[in-house]
Protein backbone atom coordinates (compact mmCIF):
# COMPACT_ATOMS: atom_id res chain seq x y z
CA UNK A 1 0.00 0.00 0.00
CA UNK A 2 1.32 3.86 -1.34
CA UNK A 3 1.65 6.19 0.86
CA UNK A 4 0.44 9.28 -0.48
CA UNK A 5 -0.52 12.92 0.84
CA UNK A 6 -3.37 14.96 -1.44
CA UNK A 7 -2.86 18.58 -2.07
CA UNK A 8 -5.39 19.68 0.23
CA UNK A 9 -4.09 17.78 2.89
CA UNK A 10 -0.79 19.15 1.95
CA UNK A 11 -2.61 22.83 2.45
CA UNK A 12 -4.48 21.63 5.93
CA UNK A 13 -0.27 20.70 7.56
CA UNK A 14 1.26 23.83 6.06
CA UNK A 15 -1.72 26.11 8.02
CA UNK A 16 -1.20 23.93 11.08
CA UNK A 17 2.94 24.03 10.76
CA UNK A 18 3.15 27.52 12.39
CA UNK A 19 0.56 26.58 15.46
CA UNK A 20 2.17 23.35 16.15
CA UNK A 21 5.12 25.03 16.77
CA UNK A 22 3.88 27.94 18.93
CA UNK A 23 2.59 25.21 21.23
CA UNK A 24 6.14 23.75 21.31
CA UNK A 25 7.88 26.77 21.48
CA UNK A 26 5.00 27.81 24.73
CA UNK A 27 6.13 24.15 25.76
CA UNK A 28 9.72 24.63 25.90
CA UNK A 29 8.92 28.28 27.62
CA UNK A 30 6.79 26.90 30.33
CA UNK A 31 9.82 24.25 30.83
CA UNK A 32 12.49 27.02 31.36
CA UNK A 33 10.49 28.69 33.52
CA UNK A 34 8.61 26.77 36.00
CA UNK A 35 11.72 23.72 35.86
CA UNK A 36 12.84 23.22 39.64
CA UNK A 37 9.82 26.32 40.75
CA UNK A 38 7.00 25.44 42.18
CA UNK A 39 3.56 27.39 41.61
CA UNK A 40 2.62 27.94 44.82
CA UNK A 41 5.60 29.79 45.42
CA UNK A 42 5.80 31.88 42.38
CA UNK A 43 1.70 33.24 42.68
CA UNK A 44 2.10 34.82 46.24
CA UNK A 45 4.72 37.16 44.90
CA UNK A 46 3.29 38.13 41.53
CA UNK A 47 -0.05 39.03 44.65
CA UNK A 48 2.33 41.03 46.72
CA UNK A 49 2.82 43.36 43.33
CA UNK A 50 2.52 47.11 43.66
CA UNK A 51 -1.02 47.31 41.40
CA UNK A 52 0.24 50.85 40.18
CA UNK A 53 3.40 49.56 39.14
CA UNK A 54 1.85 46.55 37.14
CA UNK A 55 -1.25 48.92 35.36
CA UNK A 56 2.18 50.95 34.00
CA UNK A 57 3.75 47.85 33.02
CA UNK A 58 0.53 46.95 30.92
CA UNK A 59 0.18 50.66 29.59
CA UNK A 60 4.03 50.23 28.25
CA UNK A 61 2.94 46.85 26.47
CA UNK A 62 0.24 48.73 24.65
CA UNK A 63 1.70 51.84 23.75
CA UNK A 64 4.37 49.51 22.30
CA UNK A 65 2.16 48.36 19.87
CA UNK A 66 -0.19 50.81 19.76
CA UNK A 67 2.83 53.22 18.59
CA UNK A 68 3.29 50.88 15.74
CA UNK A 69 -0.31 51.53 14.25
CA UNK A 70 0.48 55.49 15.10
CA UNK A 71 3.31 55.34 13.03
CA UNK A 72 1.57 53.41 9.97
CA UNK A 73 -1.20 56.13 10.20
CA UNK A 74 1.25 58.78 10.14
CA UNK A 75 3.05 57.80 7.20
CA UNK A 76 -0.09 57.15 5.67
CA UNK A 77 -1.21 60.50 6.13
CA UNK A 78 2.01 61.92 4.73
CA UNK A 79 1.55 60.34 1.00
CA UNK A 80 -2.31 61.51 1.39
CA UNK A 81 -4.06 58.31 2.52
CA UNK A 82 -6.88 59.34 4.92
CA UNK A 83 -7.44 56.28 6.76
CA UNK A 84 -8.44 56.24 10.90
CA UNK A 85 -5.40 56.34 13.55
CA UNK A 86 -8.14 53.14 14.98
CA UNK A 87 -7.60 51.27 11.83
CA UNK A 88 -4.02 51.42 11.44
CA UNK A 89 -3.53 50.59 15.38
CA UNK A 90 -5.71 47.06 14.53
CA UNK A 91 -2.90 46.62 12.00
CA UNK A 92 -0.73 46.91 14.27
CA UNK A 93 -2.03 43.93 16.28
CA UNK A 94 -2.52 42.03 13.59
CA UNK A 95 0.42 42.14 12.73
CA UNK A 96 1.69 41.39 16.39
CA UNK A 97 -0.35 38.56 16.82
CA UNK A 98 1.29 36.94 13.58
CA UNK A 99 4.33 38.04 14.35
CA UNK A 100 4.08 36.27 17.30
CA UNK A 101 3.09 32.66 15.88
CA UNK A 102 5.42 32.80 12.87
CA UNK A 103 9.09 31.94 13.08
CA UNK A 104 11.32 34.63 13.05
CA UNK A 105 8.04 36.63 12.75
CA UNK A 106 7.68 36.82 9.44
CA UNK A 107 3.89 36.26 9.35
CA UNK A 108 3.24 39.78 10.94
CA UNK A 109 3.30 41.91 7.54
CA UNK A 110 2.12 40.15 4.92
CA UNK A 111 -1.33 40.03 7.33
CA UNK A 112 -0.87 43.50 7.55
CA UNK A 113 -0.40 44.32 4.15
CA UNK A 114 -3.47 42.05 3.19
CA UNK A 115 -6.10 43.79 5.58
CA UNK A 116 -4.28 47.43 4.37
CA UNK A 117 -5.45 46.38 1.08
CA UNK A 118 -8.85 45.42 1.91
CA UNK A 119 -9.54 48.87 2.83
CA UNK A 120 -8.42 50.28 0.43
CA UNK A 121 -4.96 51.51 0.71
CA UNK A 122 -3.15 50.70 -3.11
CA UNK A 123 -0.38 47.76 -2.38
CA UNK A 124 2.48 49.99 -3.39
CA UNK A 125 1.84 52.55 -0.57
CA UNK A 126 0.90 49.48 1.88
CA UNK A 127 4.33 48.05 0.83
CA UNK A 128 6.33 50.94 0.95
CA UNK A 129 4.96 52.53 4.74
CA UNK A 130 5.43 48.92 6.43
CA UNK A 131 8.86 48.38 4.89
CA UNK A 132 9.61 51.89 6.54
CA UNK A 133 8.29 51.28 9.67
CA UNK A 134 10.25 47.70 10.00
CA UNK A 135 13.54 49.51 8.66
CA UNK A 136 12.98 52.32 11.53
CA UNK A 137 12.41 48.95 13.95
CA UNK A 138 15.33 47.59 12.99
CA UNK A 139 17.26 50.89 12.51
CA UNK A 140 17.14 51.94 16.23
CA UNK A 141 18.01 47.97 17.88
CA UNK A 142 20.85 47.86 15.74
CA UNK A 143 21.57 51.38 16.61
CA UNK A 144 21.35 50.55 20.70
CA UNK A 145 22.92 47.37 20.31
CA UNK A 146 26.12 48.98 18.68
CA UNK A 147 26.60 51.57 21.60
CA UNK A 148 26.26 49.60 24.15
CA UNK A 149 29.04 47.08 22.61
CA UNK A 150 31.20 50.03 21.82
CA UNK A 151 30.69 51.82 25.73
CA UNK A 152 29.38 49.24 27.86
CA UNK A 153 31.45 46.23 26.51
CA UNK A 154 32.56 45.51 30.05
CA UNK A 155 28.77 45.11 31.22
CA UNK A 156 27.37 43.02 28.41
CA UNK A 157 30.21 40.64 29.20
CA UNK A 158 29.70 40.70 32.88
CA UNK A 159 25.95 40.14 32.67
CA UNK A 160 25.71 38.11 30.07
CA UNK A 161 28.70 35.55 30.13
CA UNK A 162 28.35 32.67 27.92
CA UNK A 163 25.58 34.31 26.09
CA UNK A 164 27.76 37.22 24.82
CA UNK A 165 28.52 35.62 21.33
CA UNK A 166 24.52 35.10 20.80
CA UNK A 167 24.16 39.32 21.53
CA UNK A 168 27.18 39.96 18.95
CA UNK A 169 24.93 37.34 16.25
CA UNK A 170 21.55 39.23 17.42
CA UNK A 171 23.38 42.70 16.50
CA UNK A 172 25.59 41.50 13.35
CA UNK A 173 22.35 40.24 12.07
CA UNK A 174 19.85 43.29 12.87
CA UNK A 175 22.70 45.63 10.81
CA UNK A 176 22.25 43.04 7.74
CA UNK A 177 18.69 43.01 8.05
CA UNK A 178 18.74 47.09 7.88
CA UNK A 179 21.55 47.20 5.25
CA UNK A 180 19.13 45.11 3.32
CA UNK A 181 15.81 47.01 3.79
CA UNK A 182 17.60 49.76 2.96
CA UNK A 183 18.91 49.15 0.07
CA UNK A 184 15.50 47.49 -0.84
CA UNK A 185 13.77 51.04 -0.15
CA UNK A 186 16.68 53.07 -2.23
CA UNK A 187 16.91 50.93 -5.19
CA UNK A 188 14.67 48.31 -7.38
CA UNK A 189 15.36 45.51 -6.19
CA UNK A 190 12.03 45.04 -4.40
CA UNK A 191 10.15 45.03 -7.42
CA UNK A 192 13.00 42.92 -9.04
CA UNK A 193 12.57 40.35 -6.44
CA UNK A 194 9.00 39.98 -6.67
CA UNK A 195 8.86 39.73 -10.35
CA UNK A 196 11.49 37.02 -9.98
CA UNK A 197 9.38 35.13 -7.40
CA UNK A 198 6.16 35.45 -9.95
CA UNK A 199 8.43 34.16 -12.78
CA UNK A 200 9.65 31.00 -10.79
CA UNK A 201 5.96 30.45 -9.79
CA UNK A 202 5.34 29.99 -12.91
CA UNK A 203 8.11 28.01 -14.34
CA UNK A 204 7.15 25.70 -11.34
CA UNK A 205 3.28 25.46 -12.36
CA UNK A 206 2.16 27.07 -9.31
CA UNK A 207 0.95 30.00 -10.96
CA UNK A 208 0.13 30.26 -14.84
CA UNK A 209 0.87 32.58 -17.09
CA UNK A 210 -1.09 36.14 -17.02
CA UNK A 211 -0.07 39.02 -18.76
CA UNK A 212 -2.80 40.99 -16.57
CA UNK A 213 -0.70 40.11 -13.45
CA UNK A 214 2.84 41.18 -14.89
CA UNK A 215 0.89 44.08 -15.55
CA UNK A 216 -0.34 45.04 -12.32
CA UNK A 217 2.79 44.34 -10.81
CA UNK A 218 4.62 46.94 -13.21
CA UNK A 219 1.96 49.34 -11.58
CA UNK A 220 2.33 48.29 -7.83
CA UNK A 221 6.17 49.13 -8.98
CA UNK A 222 5.58 52.30 -10.00
CA UNK A 223 3.44 53.08 -7.26
CA UNK A 224 6.03 51.35 -4.81
CA UNK A 225 8.87 53.90 -6.23
CA UNK A 226 6.76 56.30 -6.06
CA UNK A 227 6.21 56.68 -2.76
CA UNK A 228 9.58 55.60 -1.19
CA UNK A 229 10.82 58.75 -3.11
CA UNK A 230 8.28 60.27 -1.84
CA UNK A 231 10.12 59.55 2.00
CA UNK A 232 13.59 60.22 0.78
CA UNK A 233 12.20 63.20 -0.10
CA UNK A 234 10.95 64.33 3.42
CA UNK A 235 13.40 63.34 5.78
CA UNK A 236 11.49 64.81 8.20
CA UNK A 237 9.17 61.73 8.43
CA UNK A 238 11.18 59.37 8.42
CA UNK A 239 13.16 61.12 11.71
CA UNK A 240 9.89 61.65 13.36
CA UNK A 241 9.44 57.62 12.43
CA UNK A 242 12.97 56.63 14.02
CA UNK A 243 12.35 58.73 16.96
CA UNK A 244 8.67 57.01 17.82
CA UNK A 245 10.39 53.78 17.00
CA UNK A 246 12.83 54.56 19.75
CA UNK A 247 10.64 55.99 22.05
CA UNK A 248 8.20 52.40 21.36
CA UNK A 249 11.64 49.94 22.18
CA UNK A 250 12.05 52.40 24.99
CA UNK A 251 8.51 50.75 26.52
CA UNK A 252 9.35 47.36 26.30
CA UNK A 253 12.32 47.64 28.22
CA UNK A 254 10.93 50.41 30.81
CA UNK A 255 8.50 47.36 31.51
CA UNK A 256 11.58 45.09 33.37
CA UNK A 257 12.03 48.02 35.56
CA UNK A 258 8.34 49.08 36.11
CA UNK A 259 8.13 44.73 36.72
CA UNK A 260 10.96 45.19 39.14
CA UNK A 261 10.09 47.96 41.07
CA UNK A 262 6.50 46.42 41.47
CA UNK A 263 8.19 43.68 43.49
CA UNK A 264 9.38 45.91 46.30
CA UNK A 265 12.89 46.44 44.64
CA UNK A 266 14.79 49.41 44.59
CA UNK A 267 19.08 48.35 44.59
CA UNK A 268 19.80 48.17 40.81
CA UNK A 269 18.85 51.70 38.37
CA UNK A 270 16.23 52.12 35.73
CA UNK A 271 19.34 52.39 33.15
CA UNK A 272 21.02 49.17 34.29
CA UNK A 273 17.50 47.42 33.98
CA UNK A 274 16.48 48.83 30.51
CA UNK A 275 20.12 48.09 29.04
CA UNK A 276 20.28 44.63 30.29
CA UNK A 277 16.52 44.19 28.74
CA UNK A 278 17.80 45.41 25.60
CA UNK A 279 20.50 43.56 25.44
CA UNK A 280 17.98 40.08 26.14
CA UNK A 281 15.90 41.93 23.12
CA UNK A 282 18.86 41.95 20.46
CA UNK A 283 20.00 38.69 22.11
CA UNK A 284 17.02 36.72 20.63
CA UNK A 285 15.07 38.67 18.21
CA UNK A 286 16.12 37.17 14.96
CA UNK A 287 15.59 33.90 15.96
CA UNK A 288 13.56 31.61 14.04
CA UNK A 289 11.16 30.81 16.90
CA UNK A 290 7.67 32.22 17.13
CA UNK A 291 7.79 35.03 19.56
CA UNK A 292 11.46 33.90 20.24
CA UNK A 293 9.94 31.66 23.41
CA UNK A 294 12.14 29.52 25.42
CA UNK A 295 15.36 31.34 24.25
CA UNK A 296 14.03 34.30 25.46
CA UNK A 297 13.32 32.86 29.09
CA UNK A 298 16.71 31.27 29.22
CA UNK A 299 18.62 34.44 28.28
CA UNK A 300 16.72 36.32 30.38
CA UNK A 301 17.04 34.91 33.51
CA UNK A 302 20.90 34.40 33.42
CA UNK A 303 20.84 38.21 32.76
CA UNK A 304 18.96 38.89 35.49
CA UNK A 305 20.07 36.66 37.81
CA UNK A 306 22.37 39.22 39.42
CA UNK A 307 19.53 42.04 39.37
CA UNK A 308 16.67 40.14 40.79
CA UNK A 309 16.85 37.57 44.32
CA UNK A 310 17.04 34.22 43.71
CA UNK A 311 13.36 33.57 45.17
CA UNK A 312 12.10 37.13 42.77
CA UNK A 313 13.87 35.58 39.55
CA UNK A 314 10.86 33.37 38.46
CA UNK A 315 8.46 35.37 39.54
CA UNK A 316 9.85 38.48 37.74
CA UNK A 317 9.98 36.44 34.13
CA UNK A 318 6.67 35.12 34.63
CA UNK A 319 5.24 38.76 35.43
CA UNK A 320 7.79 40.72 32.57
CA UNK A 321 6.98 37.75 29.86
CA UNK A 322 3.47 37.29 30.69
CA UNK A 323 2.42 41.29 30.31
CA UNK A 324 5.00 42.52 26.99
CA UNK A 325 4.40 38.45 24.97
CA UNK A 326 1.77 36.52 26.61
CA UNK A 327 -1.03 39.57 27.49
CA UNK A 328 -0.22 41.25 23.99
CA UNK A 329 -1.06 38.10 22.36
CA UNK A 330 -4.25 37.55 23.16
CA UNK A 331 -5.17 41.61 22.80
CA UNK A 332 -3.77 40.99 19.84
CA UNK A 333 -5.79 37.85 18.63
CA UNK A 334 -9.21 39.40 19.71
CA UNK A 335 -8.25 42.33 18.35
CA UNK A 336 -7.42 40.07 14.55
CA UNK A 337 -10.48 38.25 15.11
CA UNK A 338 -12.89 41.96 15.36
CA UNK A 339 -10.60 42.63 12.07
CA UNK A 340 -11.70 39.47 10.26
CA UNK A 341 -15.05 39.26 11.02
CA UNK A 342 -15.56 43.03 10.16
CA UNK A 343 -14.47 41.60 6.81
CA UNK A 344 -16.35 38.68 6.61
CA UNK A 345 -19.21 41.55 7.10
CA UNK A 346 -18.33 43.92 3.96
CA UNK A 347 -17.50 43.47 0.32
CA UNK A 348 -13.13 44.27 -0.32
CA UNK A 349 -12.44 47.09 -1.62
CA UNK A 350 -11.01 46.86 -5.30
CA UNK A 351 -7.80 49.03 -5.69
CA UNK A 352 -5.90 50.19 -8.63
CA UNK A 353 -2.50 51.06 -8.04
CA UNK A 354 -2.44 53.49 -10.32
CA UNK A 355 -5.94 54.89 -8.99
CA UNK A 356 -8.15 55.79 -6.18
CA UNK A 357 -9.80 52.47 -4.41
CA UNK A 358 -12.88 51.90 -5.90
CA UNK A 359 -15.62 52.60 -3.50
Amino acid sequence: MSLCIKPHEKGIWRRAAGPILFVISAGLACDVVFRGADAQDILPVLGRMQGGYVLAAVAAALFFVAAEGWMIWYLLHAVDKKVRLAQCIRYSFAGFFFSGITPSATGGQPVQLYSMTRDGIRTGDGTAVLMAVAAAYKLVLAGIGTLMLLFWHQGLNAYLGSYLPLYLLGLVLNILLVAVLAGLMCGSGTMRLIRAVERLLVRLHLLKFSAQRIRKLEEMGDNYHTTVRFFTARKRNIAVVVLVTLLQRSSMFLLTWLIYRGMHLTDAGIWLIMALQAAVTIAVDMLPLPGAQGITEVVYAAVFAGIFPAGLLTPSLCAARGVSFYFLLAVSAAAAGISYLKHRKKKPVSVRENGNADR
